[in-house]
């Protein structure tokens, strides 16, 4: 089987951290290797390493359409986008924040 697009669907909800780990790596290893992939993820770090294009959505609408990827997590500009981040990267680490 050789499909020409892959679709994943929250492919590390309730995972445990290892497996979580284990999973994002082999998805990394399909982007290497040309796959093309539509990932509905909650990832940030994921989704940055490995997308050529986002798709932000809240509550069923498109938001942001964008190739570029950085700009997206560097510098967003849409007010939905700028709060999701907020909550999930420390965009001087791009690390997640947990809030006490």
């Amino acid at each position: 089987m050789n499909p020409e697009l892959l679709l994943f669907d929250e492919p590390t909800s309730a995972l445990d951290p290892e497996t979580i780990g284990d999973v994002l790596a082999v998805m990394q290893n399909l982007a290497k290797g040309g796959m093309n992939m539509v990932v509905v993820t909650h990832e940030m770090g994921f989704a940055r390493s490995v997308a050529d294009r986002i798709i932000f959505m809240a509550e069923g609408q498109i938001l942001v359409d964008t190739t570029d990827v950085d700009g997206f997590f560097d510098n967003p500009t849409e007010p939905r986008a700028v709060q999701f981040l907020s909550k999930i990267i420390d965009h001087n680490s791009d690390r997640v924040q947990v809030d006490a």
